[in-house]
C-alpha cells in the first residue's frame, strides 16, 4: 500500500466507477469502514494530530542528580552512585515520589558517559583485532 493518499483517492474511484458499497471497499482496501467513509467525503486524509507531550518528570532533578556524578569522579571506585543509590537520595532529599528507577537508570547511563567525557576521563574501549586466518596464533603452556 502506498500513502493515504493515493489510498483514499483509490477508494474514491473504486466507489466511482465500480459502484462498490462501504463494506465491500473497506474488505478490498483492508481498511476500516470509517477510513472509507472519511474517504468519500473528503478528498485527502485528516491530518494527524500530534500528541501533547506532557513535561518530562526528571527535569527538575537532572541538576542534583549531575552533582552527584560529578563528585563521583573524585570518589573512591566502591563508593560512587549507583542508580539505585540516587533515586533512592533523590526520594530521601528531594521528595521525588513520582519518579521510577527505569527513568533514572536511563539518564545517569547516558550522562555519567558525558561527564566522563568532558572530565577527560578515558573511556574504556574495545578494539576488535583482525587477522588472516592463520597469520597469528597464541599458545599458552601453563606452569
Amino acid at each position: 500500500m502506498g500513502s493515504r493518499v493515493q489510498l483514499y483517492a483509490d477508494i474514491r474511484h473504486d466507489a466511482r466507477v465500480d459502484g462498490l458499497s462501504i463494506r465491500e471497499l473497506a474488505r478490498k482496501h483492508g481498511v476500516h469502514r470509517r477510513t472509507v467513509r472519511q474517504a468519500l467525503a473528503a478528498a485527502e486524509p485528516p491530518p494527524r494530530k500530534k500528541p501533547v507531550r506532557t513535561a518530562p518528570r526528571l527535569d527538575p532533578y537532572k541538576p542534583a542528580i549531575d552533582e552527584m556524578l560529578r563528585y563521583d569522579l573524585t570518589a573512591p571506585r566502591k563508593q560512587r552512585h549507583t542508580a539505585t543509590r540516587i533515586l533512592a537520595r533523590l526520594r530521601d532529599e528531594h521528595d521525588a515520589t513520582d519518579l521510577s528507577y527505569s527513568t533514572v537508570r536511563d539518564y545517569v547511563r547516558v550522562r555519567r558517559a558525558q561527564i566522563d567525557l568532558e572530565a577527560g576521563r578515558r573511556v574504556e574501549a574495545m578494539v576488535p583485532q583482525d587477522h588472516a586466518p592463520g597469520a597469528e596464533a597464541e599458545v599458552d603452556f601453563g606452569e
